[in-house]
């Protein structure tokens, strides 16, 4: 039943942000999104710049 009702939040998040959306307000629906991505009492993790910068140069070296 967790993943269920994990489910129906995210459709339901899904849909309000689509609903602000239909109606122009964009930044508004990606707020709606951006609060559901990161989860309460948690950060996300994001690489550092050196490992992103570290990436692209290596993807440009090889081709």
């Amino acid at each position: 039943m967790k993943g269920l009702k994990k489910l129906t939040k995210r459709f339901e998040t899904l849909m309000t942000a689509t609903t602000f959306a239909e109606a122009g307000e964009f930044e508004t629906a990606r707020e709606i999104l951006k609060e559901e991505a990161q989860p309460e009492g948690k950060t996300a993790k994001r690489p550092s710049r050196d490992y992103t910068s570290d990436l692209a140069v290596n993807a440009a070296s090889s081709k």
